[in-house]
């Protein structure tokens, strides 16, 4: 997997999340330095399992549209007296 990059605005955005977290939850405040910092840890050490989460979610609901799929085209078969 290549590693997560994120452009400068998401970067931003991220780092925001994190200080508002310290902040709101923690009652420290925190760096934007430091907050990247924990950002680009959680990315590297724990993207991939994100990632995945998400192939796995999509591998689920692509596999649900293939099986309506597949109901929808038995459902245009026309009768006949062939049975398979």
């Amino acid at each position: 997997m290549k590693p997560i990059k994120f452009s400068r605005e998401e970067t931003k955005a991220i780092v925001d999340e994190i200080r508002d977290y310290f902040r709101n939850e923690l009652d420290q405040d925190i760096g934007s330095i430091p907050a990247e910092m924990l950002m680009m840890f959680f990315a590297d050490k724990m993207g991939a399992y994100f990632y995945n989460r998400g192939v796995y979610d999509a591998q689920a609901l692509v596999r649900e549209r293939m099986d309506n799929l597949s109901d929808d085209l038995f459902g245009l078969e026309q009768p006949t007296k062939h049975v398979r």
